[in-house]
């Protein structure tokens, strides 16, 4: 089955564009990025913006959209069994030259995780970016990385966001 992606989180003000791969399952149910409760992105935000995310998902994303942070996927349609990145197949990418033509004062790129940043890197690539600055930072996925294995030490390599937006 195809799945589809969600509509990009972005506006004017946004100059920090957070990518992620492509919504899990419970996150395209509820039509909603990182929907499942056991992500660690909201928590991730709530450190960074330096208050606690609201509960009601349209607040959310406009509580992202005050601090200037966006999101969107790599991914806008793929095929894939269950949640994990490693089932994704025959992927297309989102159109990121018309995202980045109607808002190119988007300055950051941050990439949740290596799925994200190699989809991005194949399918659209960096030069697109120009002279906006990208990083790749662990995934907020709740299964433990290669080398981040908690929840803190996902928040100290994801402060860099805090110093983009000051």
């Amino acid at each position: 089955m195809r799945e589809q992606s969600l509509a990009p989180v972005v506006d004017k003000n946004t100059a920090v564009l957070v990518i992620g791969s492509m919504p899990g399952v419970q996150s395209l149910e509820k039509q909603q990025y990182y929907g499942n409760p056991r992500n660690h992105f909201w928590l991730i935000m709530s450190d960074i913006i330096g208050e606690p995310a609201p509960i009601d998902y349209k607040e959310r994303l406009d509580w992202l959209l005050a601090n200037r942070i966006g999101l969107w996927d790599a991914i806008a349609s793929c095929e894939r069994k269950g949640s994990l990145d490693s089932n994704i197949r025959n992927e297309v990418p989102n159109d990121f030259f018309a995202l980045f033509t109607r808002y190119p004062q988007i300055t950051h790129i941050v990439f949740n995780g290596a799925k994200a940043e190699s989809v991005f890197i194949k399918k659209v690539g960096l030069s697109l970016l120009g002279e906006r600055q990208h990083i790749r930072m662990p995934s907020t996925s709740p299964v433990p990385g290669r080398y981040i294995k908690t929840i803190a030490q996902k928040i100290e390599h994801w402060q860099i966001i805090r110093e983009w937006l000051l």
